[in-house]
């Protein structure tokens, strides 16, 4: 309840557990953290390590503002309107629009955009498609349920667990584009890889392909890790990150019912620990997976703002993102009524209508928020309903107070230097439990509806073997990266376009098709809501003949 004393709610403590403000937040940095780390990291600027810092600590401080405003709960003056969910609930930057922004940002950079000007484009477009959760705040939230039914949302959140989870294994082989690029070890394109003098072939003389990150290691193209470069997939890199698994799973097996609560944040300290204490030696030589250095360069104090972005609009991307706030959307209605539920509190009320409500608005106003103070879109958070179930304190003022620390742990730029300094292949550790978990997920909201019903397992079938296999293997219509306009599926430019390259028009229509097709949940949700409506509800075969058993008797 509201009588929980806010000054209490920050400080007061009991043993072994910490304050209750700091409870919601244990489950949910890595959560917080990694979407708009991971974007700067790989997709806008590898090198720039203050870049992904201003990411990291605007992501914190913009979920700790939503999840005070957000657990408030502001009433519209005139309306019966509100703004927030008035519960324990935290807001922060939603996994399921990763992909989209890497997708978009890749097909950007491919077409000779700056990538920090792909990145405003997108938080461009992230305003406009933010429309559409303020437009179905306002719808009842039984049409909502009734158009996106279990076999819809179900096999959304399993696809967008499934595209991150192969992300997550590339960061724990040591990094995304070091995995992409792993080609160029190929023995057939190992020696044109390097630097030095050009290859002859006859008359011609042929500039050699330059290995990521930029250094030939051994001969190698290798991933970065601190002062160490390695190739993709080493047993170091691969042993770091599943230190991270190993925790996971100790916890699991003997921990209290506290630790296992905030599990991922003791894993992830732990896979820190273990890359922090470890060195690679070669001969007398030792070095450090972990540099100090960009601890160093983080700022004392951050804070909004501080790094901006030109704002603009990118077309192609539209669908995708209108698909991941609608994904988003059913995903509030159901983390809402968790809430109420881990809470105690009834459902069937005017009130529980009015949290849901005033829950969506708050996703759409604090995803508007969110782009304008240079962040990615936000959705409430399910993390935290565990913590309730598990404590007991369902307090809205825990919840402000929640939003206050994040506030801090943003502020203090450290935090970010520190999160950028862990290797890329303990994020993957991490990520792949994470993402993963997201998959799991949507299988518990697909056992919601009825699998023994033919209809319903077509219709699984469908979307998630089409959204699957894109997610295995994005190149049946995506480029390959630094490599754009060049699928066979819809080429631009190359050896597979007949006749002049692509208009400006026809590479932005290219591109919006290629994203959406690409994108696991998008082509996947798609298929699932087209086939639920067009679908008869009774498609059981009926028998015409007797049973074979039937037949013998």
């Amino acid at each position: 309840g509201s009588d929980f004393p806010v000054l209490l709610s920050l400080t007061v403590k009991t043993v072994p557990s910490p304050p209750p403000s700091l409870l919601p937040l244990l489950p949910l940095p890595a959560g917080l953290i990694v979407p708009p780390f991971v974007v700067m990291k790989f997709s806008v600027a590898f090198g720039d390590i203050k870049l992904q810092q201003y990411a990291i600590a605007a992501s914190l401080i913009i979920s700790g503002i939503c999840t005070i405003i957000n657990c408030v709960q502001i009433p519209i003056p005139g309306t019966k309107l509100v703004i927030g969910t008035g519960m324990l609930s935290v807001i922060g930057t939603s996994f399921g629009f990763l992909p989209v922004f890497e997708n978009a940002i890749a097909a950007m950079k491919d077409s000779g955009v700056d990538p920090m000007d792909a990145y405003g484009k997108m938080l461009g477009t992230t305003m406009v498609c933010c429309l559409l959760e303020l437009f179905l705040s306002f719808m009842p939230k039984q049409a909502l349920r009734k158009l996106f039914p279990p076999i819809v949302t179900g096999p959304a959140i399993m696809l967008i667990g499934a595209g991150l989870t192969g992300t997550g294994i590339k960061y724990w082989g040591g990094g995304a584009v070091c995995a992409e690029t792993n080609w160029k070890n190929h023995q057939h394109a190992y020696p044109l890889v390097g630097f030095g003098p050009p290859l002859m072939a006859g008359n011609n003389s042929f500039s050699k392909i330059p290995p990521i990150p930029g250094t030939v290691c051994g001969g190698k193209t290798c991933c970065e890790a601190g002062d160490v470069y390695l190739p993709f997939g080493s047993p170091e890199l691969i042993g770091l990150g599943f230190s991270v698994i190993v925790m996971l799973i100790l916890v699991e097996l003997f921990g209290s019912p506290f630790m296992k609560n905030c599990n991922v944040v003791i894993a992830l300290l732990f896979g820190y620990f273990v890359a922090g204490v470890s060195e690679k030696c070669v001969g007398d030589v030792c070095k450090s997976y972990i540099t100090e250095s960009k601890i160093e360069l983080a700022e004392p104090i951050q804070f909004l703002w501080t790094t901006t972005f030109k704002i603009g609009f990118y077309g192609p991307a539209v669908f995708p993102m209108i698909i991941a706030f609608l994904v988003t959307t059913i995903e509030t209605i159901g983390d809402v009524g968790a809430t109420y539920e881990a809470s105690e509190e009834p459902m069937d009320t005017e009130e529980f209508d009015k949290s849901v409500q005033g829950g969506l608005l708050s996703d759409g106003l604090c995803s508007f928020f969110a782009a304008l103070a240079t962040g990615m879109p936000n959705t409430t958070f399910s993390q935290n309903n565990g913590v309730i179930a598990l404590t007991k304190c369902a307090s809205r003022r825990a919840g402000v107070a929640a939003g206050c620390w994040l506030l801090f742990m943003g502020i203090l730029g450290k935090v970010s230097g520190i999160v950028s300094s862990i290797p890329d292949c303990v994020i993957g550790g991490m990520t792949t439990f994470l993402f993963c978990n997201v998959f799991v997920s949507g299988i518990k909201i697909t056992s919601g509806a009825d699998l023994s019903s033919r209809r319903n397992r077509i219709i699984l079938a469908v979307s998630m073997g089409i959204g699957l296999g894109v997610a295995l293997v994005p190149s049946i219509v995506a480029d390959y990266r630094a490599s754009y306009g060049t699928s066979a599926f819809w080429p631009c430019t190359g050896h597979f376009r007949e006749g002049a390259d692509c208009s400006n028009a026809e590479k932005g229509v290219r591109d919006g098709v290629i994203i959406f097709l690409a994108t696991p949940y998008c082509v996947g949700t798609v298929l699932a809501l087209f086939l639920n409506l067009i679908l008869p509800i009774d498609m059981e075969v009926l028998r015409a003949d007797k049973m074979i058993s039937q037949t013998n008797a």
